[in-house]
């Protein structure tokens, strides 16, 4: 199985349901088993939690019979000897076997919040956290409008939120022009005029890396953003080395956050082959924070590369990646990451007042060696 903190039973189950799926012939099998998945990693508790006293478990919408079964297996004995007959029957085995590889150091929504009320780890809390600083509006490939963000992010408590929706060169993800971004800061304006001192709404942008590591927006365009955040979307399975790229982004002087740094997706892509000590020591000298995305199926950074950017010296940004604001829970998943790799809460851009966050954005160097603020 995959490595998995200790006692996320979730996601050992949640990874057999998928395996299972990619075992299957039938489309309709595959569907059915990865919608059992997806709900199980989704559980707000952990499976044993959930036991009755006489071992039955509570109804669960997307579980059918034979998830049941492999539920059962693995929480009487620890594996699932179903799955591992269906992989031997199974062309696909080298594919599910790729596949577990590329689940490692994927937590559970039961084991985030686990991990946000352990007491005995360090890095952030939930109070700690002041805003968020990636999601998409319905300027581009997200669904709400900018005050329905604002409004969001005020019932989570938050100081502070940005706006990142794609730039023009990601057309796939209807990318805003230069005319929508300017309609967008109106709108933008508007809702902080509305909603100041309690709240302040920043306009950023998600720039795409090209190939060669420059951005898709030049640097007239990138100034009329509060914050630009870069990532990659592309290239993206690869196997060569690409750490020439990924410096170059981080060397772009208005960029002030890597997003989701190795662009990778839990059991699909591993996401960009980089010397990525080389890329942190880059990032912590430039200022340049290194994100941890909590979209479920991205976690990226995870916490065994955070460790790594930490020792680095690295600020780090905690992010939900939110298309939709029933996802804002998506930064709990980024605050448990940044928890078990011990991140402290001055090393994280999301923890300090806006006044600081803006000093930082403006002179981005100011805040290597944070630990002495």
């Amino acid at each position: 199985m995959s490595s998995q903190p200790s006692g996320d039973v979730n996601a050992v189950i949640g990874g057999y349901l998928r395996d299972l799926a990619f075992a299957q012939a039938s489309p309709q099998k595959m569907y059915g088993y990865k919608r059992a998945a997806n709900a199980i990693f989704g559980l707000d508790e952990p499976l044993t939690d959930l036991l009755a006293a006489d071992g039955t478990l509570p109804r669960i919408s997307g579980i059918g019979p034979g998830s049941t079964r492999i539920i059962r297996e693995v929480l009487e004995t620890g594996h699932s000897p179903t799955v591992e007959d269906a992989i031997g029957q199974s062309e696909r085995q080298a594919d599910i076997a790729r596949r577990r590889q590329l689940r490692q150091h994927v937590l559970s929504r039961a084991e985030a919040r686990r991990v946000l009320r352990d007491t005995s780890l360090g890095g952030p809390s939930r109070d700690d956290y002041r805003g968020d600083l990636q999601m998409h509006s319905e300027w581009s490939d997200g669904s709400p409008s900018v005050r329905e963000i604002a409004d969001a992010c005020m019932a989570r408590g938050y100081a502070y939120a940005a706006v990142t929706d794609h730039s023009h060169g990601l057309k796939i993800a209807g990318g805003m022009s230069t005319e929508e971004a300017a309609q967008q800061r109106s709108a933008i304006d508007a809702v902080n005029a509305a909603l100041q001192p309690r709240f302040h709404l920043l306009q950023g942008i998600e720039a795409n890396i090209d190939t060669a590591g420059a951005l898709d927006l030049d640097a007239d365009e990138a100034s009329a953003f509060d914050i630009v955040l870069a990532a990659p979307h592309s290239r993206l399975r690869r196997m060569e080395d690409q750490t020439d790229r990924m410096l170059a982004a981080i060397a772009h002087p208005q960029v002030r956050i890597l997003a989701h740094p190795r662009g990778r997706i839990s059991g699909s892509r591993a996401g960009v082959v980089a010397d990525w000590d080389a890329v942190f020591a880059a990032a912590a000298r430039l200022g340049v924070a290194v994100e941890i995305d909590g979209d479920p199926a991205r976690q990226d950074l995870d916490y065994t590369l955070a460790r790594r950017a930490l020792a680095a010296g690295c600020i780090f940004a905690l992010d939900s990646d939110a298309h939709t604001t029933s996802q804002l829970w998506y930064a709990d998943i980024a605050i448990a990451h940044a928890r078990l790799a011990a991140i402290p809460p001055d090393r994280i851009v999301n923890c300090w007042p806006l006044e600081r966050l803006r000093a930082w954005i403006a002179e981005p160097s100011s805040e290597v060696g944070v630990s002495s603020h």
